[in-house]
């Protein structure tokens, strides 16, 4: 880890469950025929503004499930795989369960490798705290990536009888039982911007609470840990969510002081307010007249998620292309729990150049991958002990190589490119004694005489060129031969140990220079793509170039294996 670099929302996602729920049918969903109140329940949507919602009663979803489906959807839309994301951050108002936490439930369900995980908890500003520890993670280069969720599955408790429980509901309850809603929306965070479309980089993202001078305004659960039993607890309503909403005033005015604080509203070109109810909008843009020209909101179509809805509001703007390159993007949440207050600022950045070319070597690369004799025997299950073997002995030699040439690299950045120069110092350090796990490797499954073979044909020509790329001044093109080898170790190395385990039951202590660099160069990806993020537009051409000729002598270099 060192120095904090941008994060960028690279991928979003949304999940609404179940067919849209009009106002007319919502009392097939929760309950709630007598006239008294049909009649409450009138005024309540004329002041909240919403003519349909999605709710999971009746499909049998958790509210884990409904967080997983949206995380899914938004890697699917960063166009990664599970596997990719080091780190799941969630927020949400009531989980499942008490333990184990919500986002350890979630991961439960989306799979992937091994990954950090963060419950925040609250409720609506909660999402926003997810993406808060998540963008800060990304910054400090802990995680290349991560995903963030913010999902509510509040019909469960709603609906009669359960509503209803411990007497005749008031008015504020009956308030949040025709707003409230259940979906969950996801975020995807990156190191770098997108290659091939608009990204939005997170320029900050703030949150205070008021607590300290104001008594809770929603609350759910309190006694119920004294009640003799759970049957206990429900029967006497003390689970029924409630709310003052004479207090809710209160709110919108702080979030509006708390925005002008912190932002010149001036400069936002576009405002995602998370607001419960029309009411709520009128009051807000009546202190802020100019925000009813930029906002955004999807509330009458899509209802009160809670901590889901800042994102579902961002999925729509996100996938109708609602921001153009330069744009700044406000979103805010003020929470009614115990008067919180969340923004985030947004910057819509245009497709990054160099990322693109680099994604279209990457494309011919591993297309020229799919075609070498070992890779493809590794891939469909037929590699032998022999072949594996090989390959290590194969790659050793050019992986001795790849100390000597970071290391000289280094000395031949002036003071001008200092980042590059510390970076690579950082990285001959850490790889220059990779090729040992090697050579283990190659002992544990019984070879021998690795350390007296010589480099094939591809070998020597990768190697050459590297070094002869590195004694130049100021090697920049270098990180075009990072992106490549760094790649093939994020990309390829884990599924190609998981695979030879599988199929020649090798242990792990027989992979471990696969497994590292499979789990590991994600990481050094990330530092990549903070350096990629410093070069300038003259570096473009010479990088993109020595990542294609890197590509083609690598493929060579297996090709050589047979």
């Amino acid at each position: 880890m060192g120095q904090t670099s941008a994060v960028y929302i690279t991928g979003c996602g949304a999940y609404l469950p179940g067919a849209p729920v009009g106002n007319d049918e919502i009392a097939a969903h929760l309950g709630g025929t007598d006239p008294a109140t049909t009649r409450r329940r009138a005024r309540v949507l004329a002041a909240n503004g919403i003519r349909q919602r999605h709710y999971a009663t009746g499909t049998g979803a958790s509210n884990e499930e409904l967080a997983a489906e949206a995380v899914g959807r938004a890697v699917k839309d960063a166009g990664l795989a599970m596997d990719e994301i080091g780190m799941l951050a969630t927020g949400t108002t009531m989980g499942d369960q008490l333990v184990p936490g919500f986002a350890a439930m979630v991961h439960g369900r989306v799979g992937g490798g091994p990954m950090e995980l963060l419950s925040a908890g609250g409720v609506c500003a909660s999402g926003l705290a997810a993406l808060k520890s998540a963008a800060a993670a990304v910054a400090l280069g802990e995680h290349a990536r991560a995903a963030v969720v913010g999902s509510e599955l509040v019909s469960r408790v709603l609906a009669e009888p359960r509503f209803a429980a411990g007497g005749r509901p008031t008015a504020d309850a009956e308030f949040l039982r025709w707003t409230l809603s259940d979906g969950a929306g996801a975020v995807v965070l990156s190191a770098a911007p997108r290659a091939d479309r608009p990204s939005l980089r997170v320029e900050w993202v703030r949150s205070v609470s008021y607590a300290h001078e104001r008594p809770a305004c929603m609350r759910a659960g309190e006694g119920w840990l004294d009640a003799p039993s759970a049957a206990a607890a429900e029967a006497a309503g003390l689970l029924r969510l409630r709310q003052d909403v004479a207090a809710l005033p209160a709110l919108v005015r702080l979030g509006v002081a708390q925005a002008r604080e912190l932002v010149d509203l001036a400069t936002i070109d576009h405002a995602l307010i998370h607001w419960s109810a029309e009411t709520f909008r009128n009051r807000i843009f009546a202190e802020i007249p100019d925000l009813s020209e930029i906002s955004f909101s999807n509330l009458a179509t899509c209802g009160n998620t809670g901590a889901a809805s800042i994102f579902v509001m961002l999925e729509e703007a996100w996938r109708t292309q609602r921001f153009q390159p330069g744009e700044r993007i406000l979103l805010a949440v003020p929470e009614s729990g115990r008067f919180t207050m969340a923004f985030a600022l947004l910057t819509c950045v245009a497709p990054n150049q160099l990322l693109s070319e680099l994604a279209t070597v990457w494309s011919e690369f591993e297309a020229r991958l799919a075609q070498v004799p070992i890779v493809r025997r590794i891939e469909d299950g037929t590699a032998t002990v022999q072949d594996y073997r090989a390959l290590l002995l194969h790659l050793r030699q050019q992986v001795v190589e790849g100390g000597r040439w970071i290391s000289r690299a280094a000395s031949n950045f002036s003071a001008e490119r200092f980042e590059l120069r510390s970076a690579a110092i950082l990285h001959a350090a850490e790889e220059h004694r990779d090729f040992l796990l090697l050579e283990r490797d190659h002992a544990a499954t019984g070879g021998t005489g690795i350390r007296d073979a010589r480099k094939n044909a591809g070998s020597e020509a990768l190697s050459a060129f590297i070094l002869q790329q590195a004694s130049q001044p100021d090697p920049v093109d270098l990180l075009g031969a990072m992106f490549v080898i760094e790649g093939l170790g994020t990309a390829k190395a884990l599924g190609w140990a998981r695979m030879l385990q599988d199929r020649l039951g090798l242990g792990d202590g027989q992979v471990s220079f696969l497994r590292y660099h499979g789990e590991h160069d994600a990481e050094h990806v990330g530092e990549l793509h903070k350096l990629l993020a410093v070069t300038r537009p003259g570096d473009v051409d010479g990088i993109v170039r020595t990542a294609r000729i890197t590509a083609r002598l690598y493929a060579l270099q297996l090709e050589e294996i047979g």
